[in-house]
């Protein structure tokens, strides 16, 4: 799993018949304190997250695990919305 950062949507009208209804979400691989560090990407949202939000990731072939996404071309899925981090017994990011 990765702790990514939602950045923005991705909207497309052409696509598998399979992605119809899923919300694409543009992710960055973010650290321990919430800053975003990686490459954006885009995630299926299995959860109803939204922009700004530090969630949880799963990426290549576990990302087709959750029941949104089963059996679906998907490569990321948003599995969780943090609330909390918490490293070596400090809080690093906590939901406001």
């Amino acid at each position: 799993m990765l702790i990514a950062r939602v950045e923005g949507s991705a909207v497309s009208t052409v696509k598998d018949p399979a992605l119809t209804g899923i919300k694409l979400l543009v992710v960055r691989e973010a650290g321990l304190d919430g800053e975003p560090t990686g490459t954006a990407f885009i995630a299926a949202d299995a959860v109803g997250a939204g922009e700004g939000e530090l969630v949880l990731v799963a990426r290549g072939s576990a990302a087709r695990h959750t029941q949104l996404t089963l059996e679906r071309p998907v490569d990321a899925v948003i599995m969780g919305i943090l609330d909390s981090l918490e490293a070596d017994g400090e809080v690093t990011f906590r939901k406001s």
